[in-house]
């Protein structure tokens, strides 16, 4: 028995779009989803019990932070990441890679692996494939991530190919050194980019290779996303119909919906927590930035159409003062509904394509949100 299952419940006949369950360790997760990000082993003002009232299934966890505070050590001598932050249900750890590449301007990258700074305290550090599967080894995660490259946007072609082929070389490595096969799944990661002939490279080169799951990365890194959904409509198909499909770092509400229809599974994003803290809300009628001037006065709820905890509790107003006068509890209730927005939308999703119309609901819920509209604002 493999640590992680896929079981495909219903395709929609409207869109082709994947109605399944990801069983794992610590439970079962539908699919398609949205998945909360906890970077340091906490989904940030949220606690483990606010997301259960929520209904998030599964949560993010982030490798290179971890390893750098409080350490895997630590971790592991706690009993493991789920005791560690007291959270029952999945977990996914990323491999630190996204982070290296983003948050460290002097590195370097080598075939062993990637040298470069810590981005607090300036010590110089090297991570490796092996380095990093061991990290996640210690932390317990239901899903660990491959350690990739993660190249620019835009790149050109002869620096993808390499970057690629590099990649496919670190995730034999990730695979060599995964030292918990029966309770850990290892998920590989496709990049190459917009770049179709080396997606379809790095697909083949990493489902023969026969990972558990499959990530699609390097998207949503700054591409118009005409880009994206065509990459993901050409990449998509590549994979293996038998196991989970991860779209990395995607939480807009409109690449939610279309990443669903190009037969994506999972999805996460530290979108929703990140600009609720800026007072920027997801509603049914679109962007809401509730620190405007204009919401003064306004004692009706952030989302007329939401029952959430915020929304059946809390105004405008109220929350516009606390966000603010830099109060935590207006932080506490922006990153609530957002979550919630998010998690409910994609029960909407599951529930249209269970009645064979995501694509009728694609329509209703673009009209409502406004992305028909000429200018619409999105994240």
């Amino acid at each position: 028995m493999t640590a992680i299952r896929y079981e495909l419940i219903k395709t929609c006949k409207q869109t082709g779009a994947r109605l399944g369950r990801v069983h794992t360790p610590h439970g079962s997760f539908e699919t398609p989803i949205f998945m909360p990000v906890g970077t340091l082993a906490t989904v940030k003002t949220m606690s483990p019990e606010e997301l259960k009232e929520i209904n998030a299934q599964i949560i993010l966890s982030n490798t290179y932070h971890l390893w750098l505070r409080p350490g895997e050590d630590i971790i592991k001598e706690a009993g493991g990441l789920h005791q560690f932050m007291n959270w029952d249900r999945p977990i996914l750890t990323d491999s630190g890679g996204f982070q290296v590449f983003s948050l460290s301007d002097l590195r370097k990258i080598e075939e062993e692996g990637v040298h470069f700074r810590n981005h607090i305290s300036g010590e110089k550090l090297f991570l490796t494939p092996e380095k990093a599967t061991q990290i996640q080894n210690a932390l317990g995660s239901d899903i660990m991530m491959a350690f990739d490259e993660c190249p620019p946007y835009p790149a050109e072609h002869k620096y993808m190919k390499n970057s690629v082929e590099r990649t496919s070389r670190w995730a034999e490595r990730c695979l060599e050194a995964h030292e918990r096969p029966e309770d850990q799944g290892l998920f590989g990661i496709i990049q190459g980019g917009e770049y179709k002939d080396l997606r379809k490279q790095s697909a083949q080169d990493l489902t023969s290779l026969d990972f558990p799951g499959y990530a699609i990365g390097g998207l949503s890194v700054g591409e118009p996303k005409d880009i994206m959904n065509d990459i993901l409509e050409f990449t998509t198909p590549l994979l293996p119909s038998d196991k989970p499909r991860y779209l990395m770092g995607v939480g807009s509400a409109d690449s939610l919906i279309d990443g669903a229809i190009r037969g994506i599974d999972m999805f996460d994003c530290v979108l929703p927590t990140r600009v609720a803290r800026n007072g920027t809300l997801m509603t049914s009628q679109g962007r809401l930035v509730v620190r405007n001037a204009k919401f003064a006065r306004d004692f009706s709820p952030l989302d007329p159409n939401c029952d959430c905890y915020t929304c059946k509790n809390y105004s405008r107003a109220y929350i516009r003062h606390l966000i603010k006068t830099d109060e935590i509890f207006g932080l506490r209730l922006t990153t609530y509904h957002n979550l919630y927005f998010l998690l409910n939308l994609m029960e909407q999703v599951r529930e249209a394509i269970k009645a064979d119309r995501l694509g009728d609901f694609r329509e209703e819920f673009f009209e409502s949100y406004g992305f028909n509209k000429p200018n619409a604002k999105n994240f």
